[in-house]
């Protein structure tokens, strides 16, 4: 094998035109850094000339060298550039030049398509849009025109067809966008994200399912929402076969959420216990049931040795309308991690008197989604998909510093979990 197949290989470059020099590379200081500079040059026979059409023939002669440094992949983690000694043609017939053109760069451009296409694999990965172009020896505008590009390519989604469930969720958006928080909607089965929408508003979100036919529409069997509102009122007139499913953590947040204001109303009333029920608020949420109540240790705040159920009594004790609420927590707590309608009607229904306002709003709110939450018992349906997804959202946010556009934001997101494929073919267009 010739020295420029060898070459060839080692820098991924698929263009058998590109012949090397005897001293292929050197050590060359270039914008301060030190940079790997292989030399060679293109040339091949050409069928004929771009400009006018005519065939190759004596009328097209050779014309000197056009030069171009361009762009490549590190080698050794050494910023790596190809300066490539392009031939130049005449033509006589039209008395213009030309130039050998190569696949491994787009004409005019000076950053190769490989490097693209690793800047659209680092896409893929946690990291910030600087830190990639700092690994890949380019600008982070190069980097957003690759986002752009792979974006143009694969922005398609496809209206005739829907999972039979879905689960919707919101996160918060970019100041660019038209609303404070956007919208997602991923495969309640599998968890992989169908699409993103930039504002959860009732109308927005209204015209964009009426893009989707009717029978995909039709097709969705249930769908896994929190209690947000205009959510229900878009299921019902958008989706006539779709179940509305409550996820579950949304039902225990909001009875922990009434407890734990109840728990600070109460600590800041009494002044001896206050340390004690701010340092154990976390026993006082917990489930009856995962409270220890056979190992007897030495716990701050208590002098004596005791349990953390023996904690928790002592705790919810202090105040009649704290030990009530509290029971009245436990009770739903109950049904709702055993999926035990009988018991959930019974506690919404029975009377009190003593419990707190703020678990008196929640029964209220129970109430009224009560229809929605059988049907969470009755399917084992959940939001904790979407959920993670709204996480790495979050993470991914944080990492790049925020975005200001949120086209861009939503093509990063869509490349991180695999909507965009990355195709080496597809970057030449940027």
């Amino acid at each position: 094998m010739s020295q420029d197949y060898y070459i060839l290989k080692t820098l991924n470059l698929k263009d058998e035109n590109i012949h090397f020099y005897e001293e292929y590379v050197k050590e060359e200081i270039i914008k301060g850094k030190r940079c790997l500079v292989f030399q060679g040059y293109l040339t091949y026979i050409p069928e004929y000339c771009p400009k006018c059409g005519v065939c190759y023939n004596d009328s097209i002669e050779k014309h000197g060298f056009k030069k171009s440094l361009i762009r490549i992949p590190s080698v050794s983690k050494i910023a790596t550039f190809l300066s490539l000694n392009k031939q130049r043609y005449i033509c006589h017939n039209c008395n213009k030049t030309f130039t050998c053109t190569s696949n491994i760069v787009n004409y005019g451009c000076n950053i190769s398509n490989n490097t693209k296409h690793s800047i659209a694999v680092d896409l893929m990965k946690k990291k910030s849009e600087k830190d990639i172009a700092i690994d890949n020896n380019v600008s982070p505008n190069t980097v957003e025109r690759v986002i752009d590009s792979y974006y143009q390519l694969n922005n398609k989604v496809y209206k005739n067809s829907l999972p039979e469930v879905l689960s919707f969720d919101e996160f918060k958006s970019v100041k660019s966008a038209d609303g404070a928080m956007s919208f997602q909607m991923c495969n309640g089965k599998t968890g992989k994200i169908i699409d993103i929408v930039e504002d959860r508003k009732l109308n927005n979100l209204m015209k964009y399912f009426s893009r989707y036919s009717r029978n995909a529409r039709s097709n969705v069997k249930a769908i896994v929402i929190d209690m947000y509102t205009p959510y229900i009122s878009l299921i019902k007139k958008m989706f006539p076969n779709a179940l509305i499913i409550i996820d579950k953590f949304h039902l225990v947040e909001l009875i922990s959420r009434s407890l734990n204001k109840t728990r600070i109303k109460i600590m800041k009333k009494s002044k001896e216990n206050y340390n004690k029920l701010k340092r154990y608020w976390k026993n006082i949420l917990k489930s009856r049931s995962e409270l220890n109540c056979s190992s007897w240790k030495k716990y701050p705040c208590f002098k004596e040795l005791t349990t953390e159920q023996d904690i928790v009594d002592y705790l919810v004790s202090i105040d009649i309308e704290f030990e009530e609420t509290y029971q009245v927590y436990q009770d739903l707590l109950y049904a709702i991690q055993n999926n035990n309608i009988q018991v959930l009607e019974s506690t919404l229904n029975m009377k009190y008197n003593n419990i707190s306002e703020y678990m008196i709003t929640s029964i209220k709110t129970l109430k009224s989604y009560a229809i929605y939450i059988k049907n969470t018992f009755n399917t084992g349906f959940h939001n904790g998909y979407v959920e993670g997804n709204n996480n790495f959202i979050k993470v991914l946010k944080r990492i790049a510093f925020g975005f200001r556009s949120f086209t861009r934001f939503k093509a990063r997101i869509m490349i991180c979990k695999g909507l965009i494929n990355i195709k080496e073919k597809e970057v030449k267009n940027c």
